[in-house]
Formats: structure tokens, C-alpha cells, sequence
């Protein structure tokens, strides 16, 4: 899977989001403390929509909580182990009030805040 919580066409591609708090941004520049960034929120962006959403099992954590659950609980652990957490990618449509427009790919938490965020 490729980089997430990223532009990844349209505007601002290949710029980061952030969170910070209960917001989200695209950091277009600037330095670690005083950073450029466009907020994503009711005051930037016109409209979004979901493109796309997937779901995957995370095998490095399954191969893990596996081995672990094995050991301690015999059989029965490393079945439980292997049921590892599905983990999400969504592909948004960003559409800003100024006209530009962004594709991103965000996880489930940067999309959780960012859904939160715009509504």
C-alpha cells in the first residue's frame, strides 16, 4: 500500500495532512515549529466525498499478537491472536472554496477527525 495521510492528486499533491487536536491540515511548508499549513474545516472546504475505502488485516500485528497468544494460552491464544484488527485507507475528494481541488488517502483516525472536522 502506498503512503497514507497524504495529497496524493489535484492540489497540494505529495503534501502531508496533520492532526492536531481536533483539527486537520495539509502542510504545505514552513519549518517544525512554525509550520505552512491549508486547515481543512467548514471554512476552507466546499464539499468532500469518499472515492474509495479499504480494509486490510495488518499482518505484522497478526503474525504477533499470534506468536504471543501461542505461547501463553496454547492453541486457542494463537487463533485469537491471528484475528488481528482491520485496518482502513479512504480516498477522499476535497473540493476548497478558492476552486482547488485534492485527492487524499487518509486512515481511519485522520478521516474520523477530518469527518468531525467538516461537518
Amino acid at each position: 500500500m502506498s503512503k497514507i495521510n497524504l495529497v496524493v492528486a489535484g492540489d497540494y499533491e505529495g503534501k502531508e495532512l496533520m492532526k492536531a487536536g481536533n483539527n486537520v491540515s495539509i502542510l504545505i511548508g514552513g519549518s517544525i515549529l512554525n509550520p505552512t499549513t491549508v486547515p481543512l474545516d467548514k471554512n476552507t472546504v466546499e464539499s468532500y466525498s469518499v472515492v474509495e475505502e479499504n480494509y486490510r488485516k495488518s499482518a505484522k500485528s497478526a503474525v504477533g499478537r499470534g506468536l504471543v497468544g501461542g505461547f501463553f494460552l496454547g492453541p486457542a491464544g494463537l487463533l485469537a491472536g491471528l484475528s488481528a484488527k482491520n485496518k482502513g485507507a479512504h480516498t477522499l475528494q476535497i473540493n476548497f472554496k478558492d476552486g482547488k481541488k485534492s485527492l487524499v488517502l487518509v486512515d481511519d483516525k485522520l478521516n474520523f477527525t477530518l469527518i468531525k472536522a467538516l461537518f
